[in-house]
């Protein structure tokens, strides 16, 4: 947890039941949304001890693939205007992501339109290989992370 909270009091919301699927999720080479956010919503927040998902930074919605041009796009709203950890959250959804898919998709990660005072930056910044690859080399960077993806809090 850091010090001095940008947001002392989020609203919480409560986690949704997840959905049971009769199909294997690999039968093809598609990617499904929903399980892209089934994978990532309990990633917790690195302010607050919530998931993305109580914290409705993240939602089924804000995930669309297109399989045609190989392309994932999740969008992400922070609880504040000026989220000081909005690249922490993106940071954390690229590090859980990397893995999951097939290795001809592109994955873009933003922030909402409109959802963050430094908008253009922020999404900048998650989708420059090399700043992530530097951010990822800062050891409390990437301890923060970490934490973020492993913790049993929730």
């Amino acid at each position: 947890m850091t010090l001095g909270l940008i947001n002392a009091n989020p609203v919480v919301h409560a986690k949704k039941e997840r959905v049971a699927r009769t199909e294997d999720p690999h039968a093809d080479d598609a990617v499904d949304p929903l399980d892209i956010y089934d994978f990532v919503r309990d990633i917790r927040d690195p302010e607050h001890p919530y998931s993305l998902e109580q914290l409705s930074v993240l939602s089924e919605e804000s995930i669309t693939v297109d399989d045609k041009l190989g392309r994932i796009l999740i969008t992400f709203t922070p609880t504040i205007q000026h989220c000081s950890m909005a690249t922490v959250i993106g940071l954390c959804l690229r590090v859980k992501l990397k893995h999951f898919f097939p290795p001809h998709y592109k994955v873009d990660i933003k922030v909402s339109p409109g959802s963050h005072a430094d908008e253009e930056s922020v999404n900048k910044q998650l989708n420059d290989k090399e700043r992530v690859a530097a951010a990822l080399e800062n050891p409390n960077l990437r301890q923060l992370v970490d934490e973020c993806l492993y913790s049993n809090e929730l």
